[in-house]
């Protein structure tokens, strides 16, 4: 069922949001002869044993060194470079080359016969495209592995991917004209040894439809709460959904109270903007019965804290407690391109927990989906209740696999910081997804879910306690695990990730840029080819 945007300007958000494509291509003619407007070489810090402190330069920068007779590597040195990772140098050419700029991006140490880790050039080139910004177009030349076909090692993706999203650049709403402002690079090229090959060209769509997967999701995270209120996100969602020929439910306020979604609409209740579910399907044409996965998103458009509210430093940063309907909901559209061999349902929970008379309230017992009852002792705790219901609902399509994400607990960030995510779950899928995150360079950690604990989550007049009873804080991001686990059914295999900290950066790095990450996104694309393969 569906409602009006409330008088929300969504011409306001498609404006101002970023909806850039960058044109990709392959070469495998001189880098040095390229009518390009930057060429970017790798450079190798001298080991520590070196006989010469001199630069080493990288695999695909033969041509462009040969150009410079042979001072390249003495001439950046001049000028600074160290060859440590993610470092920039640039120098102009003044026709040496045909491109007016050469930038040298540090790889760190040289590896032992093989190429830079994936993550290491990932990060190199998202450094590079975010230096040049205001150039239009772009030729990487950067070592990529030898060891396997090109279209199958992950340097070749991790080069595109990361290109793309150190490019990206939120909009804004600024109401002047910003004369000094760089727009992003348009144009990406990759060194390749064969541009005619058909599964290297497949790797570059790839890391094209998740690029812009990752900059949407960006994108919904970055933009302020005023914006993006319930109805408005989910209507959002449904519309990229069904122009990705994706099936979409969307549960209004009367559809969620006819469903006994007592989590949801007890969170939203504080609110004028009323809570809402989506429910988005894809499944693959020609497959008779494929394996089913499940995924979940915590989708809070703003979290005051409720009744129980949060102190004012730093509560802006709440309108980031949706990034993980934001992951999902993009990974989704994703999927529907990539188009893998299972079946992928996401189930988005979509609230506001604000302060109001009619907001719930510490003390509350809460019906959820399927009957179980919750005292709530901390109406902060939020994302549990909502996605409680919606891991409910997924386990009734009777999921193979259900992966979770949520920006669920500050626990989170005191365990683990602001780039690692915290596991929880089976103990089979979470190594798996572990492994799918460092392969794609979002990185994760398994946690375990105390008995000791749930014991504590023990309540005298309802089924559970929302948060534990007299251990305060004290392994608040286990507590959190341990409620949702209540809710997923038996005999499936589950995996909840808690994105506190990693969803949002406050600074730029590699290919991160300040402001939502899109984390965990890549991983669950990753995860689901892993499962697509091998079940």
């Amino acid at each position: 069922m569906w409602l009006e945007s409330q008088g929300q300007d969504l011409s306001v958000i498609r404006r101002t949001r970023v909806t850039t494509s960058i044109a990709l291509s392959l070469f495998d003619t001189d880098p040095a002869e390229l009518a390009v407007d930057a060429v970017v070489i790798g450079v190798h810090s001298p080991g520590e044993d070196a006989e010469s402190r001199d630069l080493l330069l990288a695999s695909g920068a033969q041509s462009v060194a040969a150009a410079f007779d042979g001072r390249l590597s003495a001439t950046l040195s001049l000028l600074g470079a160290t060859g440590s990772a993610g470092e920039i140098t640039k120098l102009a050419t003044l026709g040496a080359i045909t491109a007016p700029i050469v930038v040298a991006v540090g790889l760190g140490p040289e590896p032992t016969g093989a190429a830079p880790a994936a993550e290491t050039l990932r990060r190199a080139a998202g450094n590079a495209t975010r230096a040049l910004a205001g150039t239009t177009a772009v030729a990487f030349a950067l070592p990529l592995s030898d060891d396997d076909s090109v279209s199958h090692t992950p340097s070749l993706r991790a080069v595109v991917e990361g290109a793309q999203l150190g490019a990206y650049k939120f909009a804004g709403y600024k109401a002047k004209p910003q004369p000094l402002r760089k727009d992003p690079v348009d144009a990406i090229s990759v060194l390749v040894p064969d541009a005619k090959d058909e599964a290297a060209q497949a790797e570059l769509d790839r890391a094209a439809i998740v690029a812009a997967a990752v900059y949407r999701a960006r994108d919904w995270v970055n933009t302020p709460a005023n914006q993006l209120r319930p109805p408005v996100l989910a209507e959002q969602i449904a519309a990229v959904a069904k122009d990705a020929g994706l099936e979409v439910e969307v549960l209004d306020e009367a559809a969620l109270i006819e469903g006994g979604y007592g989590g949801i609409l007890a969170v939203g209740q504080g609110s004028d903007a009323e809570p809402r579910l989506v429910r988005i399907a894809y499944r693959p044409e020609g497959v008779a019965d494929p394996v089913k996965v499940a995924l979940v998103g915590k989708g809070i458009t703003f979290d005051t804290g409720g009744v129980s509210i949060k102190p004012g430093q730093g509560m802006w940063e709440m309108k980031s407690d949706m990034a993980g309907a934001a992951a999902v909901s993009s990974a989704m559209v994703a999927i529907a391109a990539l188009r893998p061999a299972v079946q992928v349902t996401a189930y988005i929970p979509i609230a506001e927990n604000m302060v109001s008379g009619s907001a719930y309230r510490p003390g509350d017992v809460v019906t959820m989906r399927g009957g179980k009852r919750v005292e709530v002792l901390n109406t902060d705790a939020e994302g549990r209740m909502i996605l409680g219901d919606a891991i409910a609902r997924a386990c009734e399509e009777g999921p193979d696999y259900l992966l979770e994400t949520s920006t669920l607990t500050g626990g989170q960030v005191v365990a683990l910081g602001k780039r690692v995510s915290g596991l929880m779950g089976t103990e089979s899928l979470t190594a798996r997804i572990k492994a799918a995150g460092d392969s794609v360079g979002e990185a994760s950690w398994a946690m375990p879910l105390p008995d000791d604990i749930r014991k504590t989550m023990e309540s005298e007049i309802a089924d559970i306690l929302q948060v534990s009873a007299g251990m305060e804080r004290s392994g608040h991001m286990l507590q959190g695990g341990i409620f949702l686990r209540e809710f997923v059914a038996d005999g499936v295999d589950w995996a909840h990730i808690d994105i506190a900290g990693p969803s949002f950066s406050g600074d730029t790095n590699g290919y991160l840029t300040k402001g939502g990450t899109a984390v965990p996104l890549r991983t669950l694309l990753s995860v689901v080819d892993d499962i697509a393969a091998n079940g």
